[in-house]
């Protein structure tokens, strides 16, 4: 696996950070942090969220679906710190941003490099499809088992350091260095103690230019990277303290990804990826739910078959979000 290899791999697991683990989702429409994204809850007016990635690497999976450990000694690294806002600007309405900053610390085959910067910044608008709080003490009809719905449009936009600028070395890739395009569904129904969420997205690349590569000007060509596919299943249980306020633990299983791109019309075999994972949220929750202190861990499935040329990473996320009613 040389050097360009490691980068993009490294490239592609910060690249799916913010649609993954990451950007732990700070609250349910309930207001208990058992859900995945950066939601408002139904009622309030904004949000502000700051977490912490930790993703630590281990081997990758080739095209063939099995799993190649790195060379002995290799410690890669990369440290997130991601910045959130969301704000609703009508009833059913909510827009938010969020933008990482990044460290990559890394010894691969004895090359040792540390560098930062921005990623990629995400900006996303949210449709919620209810009126009322969706969460119930009892189903007592039908209706009572009625998921809230959201429907959002996130726009990925390339602020981070790409292949495709004048990088010093492979390692200095904070970001995809595309324009994305993702549309998402989410339902998410609270029955006390028990939450339970789906999530259902589908993103495309706009296509561009490229005249360099690892800061080496090369034959103008035009690029364009496969439609992305991610699903999440989550389950969730809220234990209520002395005080009414709340830890809500939860487990949830992803499976992210993403065809073949192309150069100048034609297939890039070396591009595309699959990746599963499962992870592990506890979130605690003020008693009127203005404050979620959450930490999670997010797991990718070691053994063969599990993925396709993508790294094998754990994250460890800690965050902290702060709801205005």
């Amino acid at each position: 696996m040389n050097n360009n290899k490691v980068s993009q791999a490294l490239l592609l697991a910060g690249g799916i950070a913010l649609f993954s683990t990451s950007a732990a989702w700070a609250a349910s429409c309930c207001g208990g942090g058992s859900a995945s994204s950066l939601l408002l809850p139904k009622f309030s007016k904004a949000m502000s969220d700051a977490s912490l990635d930790i993703e630590q690497y281990d081997g990758f999976w080739n095209r063939d679906g099995d799993h190649t450990p790195d060379p002995p000694g290799s410690d890669l690294n990369q440290y997130r710190l991601n910045l959130g806002y969301a704000y609703r600007f009508a009833p059913r309405w909510q827009g938010s941003i969020t933008v990482p900053y990044i460290w990559n610390e890394n010894n691969y085959a004895g090359l040792k490099s540390g560098t930062n910067g921005l990623g990629d910044t995400t900006v996303s608008v949210w449709y919620e499809n209810f009126d009322g709080i969706q969460c119930v003490w009892k189903v007592k009809s039908i209706e009572d088992l009625k998921p809230a719905a959201y429907f959002g449009a996130t726009l990925t936009i390339p602020t981070g350091v790409s292949p495709y600028d004048d990088v010093g070395n492979s390692f200095d890739i904070t970001g995809r260095g595309f324009y994305r395009l993702d549309g998402t569904i989410l339902l998410d129904k609270t029955v006390y103690p028990w939450n339970a969420s789906l999530l259902l997205s589908y993103g495309t690349y706009f296509k561009r230019s490229v005249n360099r590569e690892y800061g080496n000007y090369v034959e103008p060509y035009d690029r364009s990277l496969g439609d992305r596919m991610l699903a999440t299943a989550s389950l969730g249980y809220t234990q209520f303290l002395e005080s009414m306020s709340t830890l809500t633990y939860t487990a949830s299983f992803s499976d992210l990804r993403e065809n073949e791109g192309k150069i100048d019309s034609h297939r890039d075999p070396a591009s595309g990826f699959r990746k599963r994972s499962i992870a592990a949220t506890v979130a605690f929750a003020t008693l009127d739910r203005d404050w979620v202190i959450k930490f999670s861990w997010s797991h990718a499935l070691r053994g063969d078959g599990w993925g396709e040329n993508f790294p094998v990473t754990d994250v460890y996320t800690v965050g902290v979000s702060h709801v205005y009613r």
